[in-house]
């Protein structure tokens, strides 16, 4: 695998994405309640050094440099566009204790070499788009502190209400895009490099180097992200969902949601 085209080819899709995606989140009530859970498994972390992977164009980096203007907070994104943004955003709310860099997991020792983190955290799958899950993860918790905490979450492979949505249709293609080599993103218009994971594998790779502490499914039966209109049209049922997912997370099927999460603590 040539790296760098495969870095390129992620750049590209995000770049493109970056112009209207905090428009999008903000219309959508889905990503802002799977967010919300994200950010509050987050704050039960202690913390004074933070690296957010993968963030965007800012939105919790400059949530967290607000909450803890105390706390020393870094981010780094793939896209150029996505920091440029987050760079603009830190800047307009004057939050000095909070920075951000164009780089990618590949990065992190050289970038962070006399540094570490007490916390490092992705959201929404960045490490989905990385070409090797294993040396991202090594690369990652070399920058951890002993006892620091990460919070990693993922697309999950195995989403079976998706499956089922899409077998029902007679769409088996669709029904089972997400086991593919190559996942290639949630549009069928636009490809992103990217591959899914299941709760066995990520948690196979992380055992390795840190403690399972904590681990959550979101949309079990509660909708994805991408059918945030089942929320507006169905609003009483989705709030009872919502509820009925927290159940399903004492069970076997919380690994079996839209998106898994991760609490670790390092070795």
């Amino acid at each position: 695998m040539d790296i760098d085209k495969y870095h390129a080819a992620v750049e590209v899709y995000y770049d493109r994405d970056a112009g209207d995606f905090e428009e999008r989140y903000w219309s959508n009530p889905v990503l802002q309640r799977i967010r919300q859970s994200f950010r509050e498994i987050l704050k039960s972390l202690p913390f004074e050094r933070a690296l957010e992977i993968g963030c965007g164009p800012g939105i919790d980096l400059a949530h967290l440099a607000t909450i803890f203007p105390e706390k020393q907070l870094h981010g780094i994104d793939i896209s150029g566009a996505m920091v440029s943004h987050a760079q603009a955003k830190l800047k307009a709310k004057s939050l000095e204790n909070a920075r951000v860099l164009i780089a990618t997991t590949d990065d992190l020792p050289a970038l962070f070499s006399e540094e570490q983190f007490d916390l490092i955290f992705v959201f929404f799958g960045a490490l989905n788009t990385v070409p090797d899950l294993e040396e991202a993860t090594e690369k990652i918790f070399s920058r951890l502190s002993r006892d620091g905490h990460l919070f990693v979450s993922f697309v999950n492979k195995l989403y079976l209400a998706e499956i089922f949505i899409h077998l029902l249709k007679g769409r088996p293609r669709s029904a089972f895009r997400r086991f593919r080599s190559s996942w290639g993103g949630y549009s069928e218009s636009k490809y992103l490099q990217s591959k899914c994971y299941s709760p066995r594998q990520v948690r196979r790779i992380c055992a390795r180097y840190a403690f399972e502490i904590q681990r959550t499914g979101f949309s079990i039966l509660y909708p994805a992200w991408y059918r945030a209109q089942w929320v507006e049209n169905f609003s009483r049922l989705t709030k009872i969902l919502w509820k009925i997912d927290q159940i399903l997370n004492k069970t076997w099927l919380w690994g079996t949601g839209e998106y898994i999460s991760f609490v670790y603590r390092k070795y």
